[in-house]
């Protein structure tokens, strides 16, 4: 296992093969966990079941641990409790999305799923906490793991580092890891660099007169009006940025209405903003306020434009961690898995 001089390192190696043969046995344990977690999803801060999955592991496992921090969040440490020191990290909120799938572990809650697998990054973060515990005491220096609720638009990470999580000892370097679909199952892949955009949750609300849909010209329709918004601001992509500097604008939902025969009042639009920089994501923001701004007043309506929560900045790889993570992963998967993602 290849160190470096300001990490927690082993006063006794282990082998790669050696660690990859611990993983494999305790397999079947972090699978239970994994669908124990899928079956009972929560959402944001609200993680009592799921938090609590994950201190009856680490109880178990005699690992000490804080919480709550961020409401629900755990942040257990294993090691000596001095630097240096690292930190392992694992999102645990699920998504608001009905799950269809046919399977015996399916959610077992109506309406909310693990979606996007962040049942699996718990599971595993449990199953990194029980081979580092095993070899506690040839670990020199600390180990936090971060069991962090509200990663889906709650800011839970933000949350967890002001409430001190990365601190007493100073967490040096933090790693995290996200199941990825799209690749092959035993891949490992990253880069250095930008890795994750920048993102903003968007939040438009068109406020027409409502009326009888017969007599139309009686009423001012928020609901033409919302869909030339959304049409238009497409163009900001589309027309705007330069064409190699990436850039997303989706509206996701739109509500309004109740009855077939009546115009409503007013129509809600959702959805997301992505840039690489966040003077991207500053100048998406203002040709969404000024666009939506404009078509709705052409429309006799009114918009009100509001980005809710924060804005997350892009996710930035250190170049020398993604180094010493690469080398790590070649000699656990070999060379022919582990990628390095295009820009």
């Amino acid at each position: 296992m290849a160190t470096t001089l300001d990490s927690p390192h082993l006063t006794q190696s282990i082998t790669p093969a050696e660690l990859l043969d611990r993983a494999r046995s305790i397999q079947p344990w972090i699978v239970s966990v994994r669908r124990e977690l899928h079956r009972h999803p929560e959402l944001m801060f609200d993680l009592v079941h799921t938090s609590g999955i994950v201190r009856r592991e680490l109880d178990a496992l005699n690992i000490p641990y804080e919480h709550p921090v961020a409401e629900t969040g755990v942040v257990a440490t294993i090691g000596t409790g001095d630097g240096p020191c690292v930190a392992l990290r694992a999102d645990m909120d699920a998504l608001p999305i009905r799950e269809e799938t046919d399977v015996e572990f399916r959610s077992e809650i109506e309406g909310v799923m693990h979606a996007c697998g962040h049942d699996c990054h718990t599971a595993m973060l449990l199953g990194a906490a029980r081979l580092l515990k095993e070899i506690e005491p040839s670990l020199r220096g600390t180990v936090k793991l971060l069991f962090q609720p509200a990663e889906e638009g709650g800011g839970g990470g933000k949350r967890m580092c002001d409430e001190g999580a990365l601190d007493n000892p100073r967490v040096e370097k933090i790693f995290g890891i996200h199941v990825w679909p799209m690749l092959p199952t035993g891949t490992v892949a990253s880069r250095a660099g930008t890795l994750l955009a920048a993102t903003s949750m968007l939040d438009i609300t068109v406020m027409g007169r409502g009326g009888h849909a017969a007599m139309p010209h009686t009423t001012i329709d928020p609901v033409s009006t919302a869909a030339k918004i959304v049409t238009e601001l497409q163009t900001i992509v589309s027309r705007e940025l330069d064409p190699l500097e990436p850039g997303v604008v989706s509206v996701t939902t739109i509500h309004g209405g109740e009855a077939f025969n009546v115009i409503p009042q007013d129509v809600r639009l959702t959805g997301t903003l992505r840039s690489l920089t966040m003077d991207g994501l500053r100048f998406l923001k203002q040709r969404v306020r000024e666009i939506a701004t404009d078509i709705a007043r052409a429309h006799r309506c009114e918009a009100r434009i509001e980005f809710p929560g924060l804005d997350y900045p892009p996710t930035v790889n250190d170049a020398a961690l993604w180094s010493t993570v690469r080398a790590q992963a070649t000699d656990i998967v070999g060379s022919d898995a582990v990628l390095d993602i295009p820009p």
